[in-house]
């Protein structure tokens, strides 16, 4: 999806696609960026949640603006990316360390049952449905932490998930957390580890936000380095 994504960027900053244009038909950008039917939509909604593009009412698909240099919108995009995940975590440890004190035998079934509907994802997926089905395994550890501030703060922020997932399955340096990762979570909750399964929560993003970190720190430094190689020419 990365890849579709940059093609539409680029030729909006180049003015291909200019502020107003309305975009080709899907037909036309599976055969001008490839990657099939599903990858180009999930491009289309990552870039409508970032507001590059609209859905007009009349129909049709336009560009909204032109955020010009691809690097710096890929920074401010991970910067937010990290915050968020930064946020999530918080959350996330403390809903799954009352998860793990508190589930009951319904809580443990529905656990169960979300994390198998998830799954791993695969190309053949629709992302979008795959994201809500990962969002009710999320919803499903909050309900069991049994603590009405963690449910309500988990609702309100569910949109923002979607849209941070949406932005990390569309940047090809970083890595959506797999099954595994999820199960850890689940099964220490269902044998009572709280220990166990807020260490797993922590580890759920954790990885991401170092690599958030990591990409940011070489974004920063790269025009330093590139003016400081001009003036030695």
């Amino acid at each position: 999806m990365s890849s579709t994504i940059d093609g539409i960027r680029n030729h909006i900053s180049d003015r291909t696609f200019q502020v107003g244009d309305r975009l080709p038909a899907e037909a036309d950008l599976v055969r001008q960026y490839g990657g099939g039917r599903h990858t180009v939509r999930d491009a289309l909604r990552f870039l409508v949640n970032w507001q590059l593009l609209e859905i007009r009412a009349e129909g049709g698909i336009y560009v909204r603006c032109d955020h010009g240099d691809t690097e710096a919108f890929r920074r401010r995009n991970r910067a937010g990316i990290r915050d968020h995940l930064e946020m999530q975590g918080v959350m996330e440890v403390e809903a799954a360390r009352f998860a793990a004190q508190r589930r009951s035998m319904a809580d443990i079934r529905r656990l169960r049952a979300c994390l198998a509907a998830r799954g791993e994802y695969s190309a053949n997926d629709e992302l979008e449905h795959f994201l809500e089905r990962d969002r009710e395994l999320h919803r499903a550890i909050a309900l069991a932490s049994h603590n009405t501030a963690i449910q309500s703060m988990y609702r309100s922020f569910s949109v923002a998930v979607r849209s941070h997932s949406l932005a990390i399955f569309a940047d090809d340096q970083l890595q959506e957390p797999d099954l595994a990762a999820h199960a850890g979570i689940v099964d220490s909750i269902i044998y009572g580890d709280d220990v166990g399964a807020a260490a797993a929560a922590r580890e759920l993003v954790q990885p991401m936000i170092d690599r958030l970190s990591v990409l940011l720190a070489q974004q920063s430094r790269a025009p330093a380095a590139a003016g400081r190689s001009t003036l030695w020419v």
